[in-house]
């Protein structure tokens, strides 16, 4: 393949990668949103493979590479849980950043890459590796992390360690010193030193970055490293002089910019604050003197025979999904009720919040797996007028996101942040293990007021004592 035809090539992969991204931006077009990707991403992959720049000596070699690739791809995909997708993400992410940091050093120490610079190209040239390295191993060692959280494997709890900031400051410093060693190295050797010592520095920074942010951050967190990855492709691209990798990874990193920008909307957080963490800690703010420290009232269980009694009398229904339902597979026994209530004649919606479970749109997947209709799902402020009309409101392993204390109390680490008001329904039922907090650690009211009712156990379990009692 010619220089030529796979410039046309790489110009269709952009156009089908583009449209992608169009498609993924609502659920009704969302498959083939990635129907549009993956025809991109193999038509990109060809036209490199049988590109110009690619011997044929090394073809075999690539196509093995692909092949092992693929396998784990498809082994990952079949195995993964739902409720594994978040740190299967983060993963994800990881493997972009390490795979930026090392093109970085290939680059650098390759004769044939910078051979023809000088001047101004050269230190360009040097310039795109040592940003891209250092970019790629932020998100490499963050995602890490982030890994490490979603899956449980390290605590949600913030680390805050004392004066943070002026660590990540002094980091910094050391990153644009360092810098300008390896700008002005006469030699590989010389320059690897400095190199090595900004890589272990950006892998610190990466790990202290999202180890400071509290679990409640963790969507925006994924969101952020979906956007760094992007970068770190973008970079790669320029080490590589591939304008295909440019272009993407400007669209994945600005894309994700963007996300995150909304994710923080929505949780009534600035970027700044979700970077320099501490949301998510178990302690909340003193309260002022006279105002009660913890919730009052008594709770008010229910039971599963019950809960099938509210839902078959009541014309107007709103199911509001969180992590709890995912943990418990309980998505698809979810769909059988609804599918009951509706054949009844009642009406049944799903209320998203743009947080809900552990990363964007985690709620709206499980429910499309489920089969659960695309009419019937909305965001959070599509609905959030009409929970005074509603006759029940079903909570499903949500804690935060319908937590009143967002709206009531000024001092609670969530003040600020727009919630699905159940409350405001005839009845709201919330769907728990036990009375446990929150991965915010920040303790509910909603558990305690007159109108709700709290149905224990496992959600999986206890819908399917509600189907069967509403189908008997």
């Amino acid at each position: 393949m010619n220089s030529s035809l796979a410039t046309v090539a790489y110009i269709g992969a952009t156009i089908l990668f583009i449209l992608s991204l169009g498609g993924l931006s609502n659920q009704e077009t969302a498959r083939r949103g990635n129907l549009y990707g993956m025809i991109g991403m193999s038509l990109a992959v060809l036209a490199t493979i049988f590109g110009p720049q690619v011997t044929t000596e090394g073809i075999p070699m690539i196509v093995g590479s692909v092949l092992v690739g693929a396998i784990i791809g498809l082994y990952a995909a079949r195995k993964v849980q739902m409720t594994q997708m978040p740190e299967l993400v983060a993963l994800m992410h990881s493997m972009v950043g390490m795979a930026a940091a090392l093109v970085g050093y290939a680059t650098y120490v390759d004769p044939e890459a910078s051979k023809n610079l000088d001047g101004a190209a050269h230190a360009i040239h040097a310039g795109e590796i040592y940003i891209g390295i250092f970019i790629g191993a932020v998100t490499f060692s963050g995602s890490v992390a982030a890994f490490g959280k979603l899956s449980g494997r390290i605590g949600g709890s913030p680390l805050l360690l004392p004066a943070r900031h002026w660590l990540n400051l002094l980091g910094l410093i050391a990153v644009v010193y360092f810098g300008r060693e390896f700008m002005n190295a006469h030699t590989v050797q010389d320059g690897m030193v400095p190199l090595v010592i900004m890589t272990a520095i950006a892998l610190l920074f990466g790990i202290h970055m999202v180890m400071a942010i509290g679990g409640a951050d963790m969507p925006v967190v994924v969101s952020m490293l979906n956007s760094y990855s992007g970068w770190a492709a973008a970079a790669t691209g320029f080490m590589l002089s591939n304008d295909l990798l440019i272009v993407i990874g400007a669209l994945v990193g600005s894309s994700g910019a963007i996300l995150s920008y909304i994710m923080c909307n929505a949780m009534n957080r600035s970027f700044i604050s979700v970077i320099a963490g501490g949301f998510g800690t178990t302690a909340a703010a003193p309260k002022p003197t006279g105002e009660a420290a913890e919730p009052v009232g008594e709770v008010s269980p229910i039971l599963a025979a019950e809960t099938a009694e509210l839902l078959r009398d009541a014309k107007n229904v709103i199911v509001v999904p969180g992590y709890g339902m995912a943990v418990a597979q309980a998505q698809h026994t979810v769909f059988e009720i609804t599918k009951t209530l509706r054949d009844k004649g009642v009406n049944v919606r799903f209320g998203i919040h743009p947080v809900a479970g552990r990363m964007p749109g985690h709620m709206n997947v499980l429910l499309a797996e489920a089969k659960v209709p695309y009419d019937i799902v909305f965001e959070m402020d599509e609905l959030n007028d009409d929970f005074p009309e509603t006759d029940v409101a079903i909570v499903i392993g949500a804690n935060d996101i319908v937590n009143p204390a967002a709206q009531d109390d000024p001092t609670s680490p969530i003040a600020g942040m727009p919630v699905l008001e159940v409350w405001k329904a005839r009845t709201s039922i919330v769907m728990k293990r036990s009375m446990a907090s929150g991965y915010a650690g920040v303790d509910n009211p909603l558990f305690y007021k007159d109108n709700n009712r709290m149905l224990f156990g496992d959600a999986k379990k206890m819908l399917d004592e509600v189907l069967i009692a509403l189908k008997s």
